[in-house]
């Protein structure tokens, strides 16, 4: 009797590998050839599933935009507070710190080695970071777009910063200065909240 695939936990479980591949070679770098051999499959099995780099980083981002939200609302506290919420992110981000500062290092590779040939991958990446703006907008309760977006550039530093750090001096992020900083963001969100609210659109 044939063995039975399931071609979509097969082609996710060659997605998860890849992440790491990704990361140690750089998307610029990395072929398919390499791809295959990373993750112990003939070329062709991969072809089979992904016909191109870019669709493989481009289902990658997906996959992984979709995990990091089941993921986060697995383990969200309740909060009833808007300050609450957004610890309960800061916190996650924080514990998650390596991932996604891989994660961010990979989307910049992306961008630079494909921004010139098509807006399609662009305008892709784009879409998965409006899906995630999203989610985080309705968790935040906050119906101002400017502060949503404030919130996630916020988070993208923090994770820059802690990348200058993790390069530079070999060291994990400082505990002390994640928890200051994401506080000194937590409370002009609030103040902002509290006293602009005509501002706000």
């Amino acid at each position: 009797m044939p063995k039975i695939v399931d071609h979509d936990r097969y082609r996710k479980e060659l997605l998860r590998g890849c992440l790491d591949l990704f990361a140690e070679r750089g998307y610029g770098s990395i072929t398919m050839r390499q791809i295959a051999k990373g993750l112990g499959v003939s070329t062709g099995t991969l072809y089979h599933y992904f016909p191109s780099k870019e669709s493989i980083f481009m289902q990658l981002v997906q996959e992984l935009c979709e995990q990091d939200i089941s993921n986060f609302f697995a383990q969200a506290p309740e909060a009833p507070t808007l300050e609450g919420r957004l610890q309960a992110i800061v916190d996650f981000v924080f514990k998650n710190t390596q991932y996604y500062s891989q994660q961010l290092v990979l989307w910049v590779d992306f961008f630079q080695q494909t921004h010139t040939d098509s807006d399609h991958d662009i305008n892709f990446l784009r879409q998965v970071w409006e899906r995630a703006r999203a989610t985080l907008a309705d968790y935040l309760q906050i119906s101002d777009p400017a502060l949503v977006d404030l919130v996630m550039i916020f988070l993208d530093g923090l994770i820059l910063q802690c990348i200058y750090g993790r390069v530079y001096d070999h060291v994990a992020p400082d505990t002390a200065w994640f928890h200051q900083q994401s506080q000194l963001m937590i409370q002009m969100i609030i103040h902002y909240e509290q006293n602009f609210p005509q501002l706000q659109t």
